[in-house]
């Protein structure tokens, strides 16, 4: 497994949905959204910072602060903390 160091985190991207709850499908050109992925892991973060993210969290994140990474044929991505943008909660009823 991927371990990142000091403040970096590693993310699964999700991929973006191609149809509506409704059935409508989308084409690409519909599905560009804000970029989201699931934290896989965690780095132990900086001296005097905890990190404000955890293993399973959906994030949004700043598309262009990624570095593509393949590990044991997956596909991830290694991003600092601070180009986290966001946690994404599912609507709670």
């Amino acid at each position: 497994m991927l371990k990142p160091l000091h403040d970096n985190v590693v993310l699964r991207k999700k991929e973006p949905e191609k149809k509506t709850k409704s059935g409508i499908i989308l084409t690409s050109s519909d599905t560009e959204s804000p970029k989201t992925a699931e934290v896989v892991s965690v780095g132990p973060g900086k001296k005097d910072h905890a990190m404000s993210v955890k293993k399973g969290d959906m994030v949004v994140f700043k598309s262009y602060a990624t570095t593509d990474i393949e590990f044991n044929g997956e596909k991830y991505l290694l991003i600092k903390e601070s180009d986290i943008l966001a946690t994404v909660k599912e609507d709670e009823q």
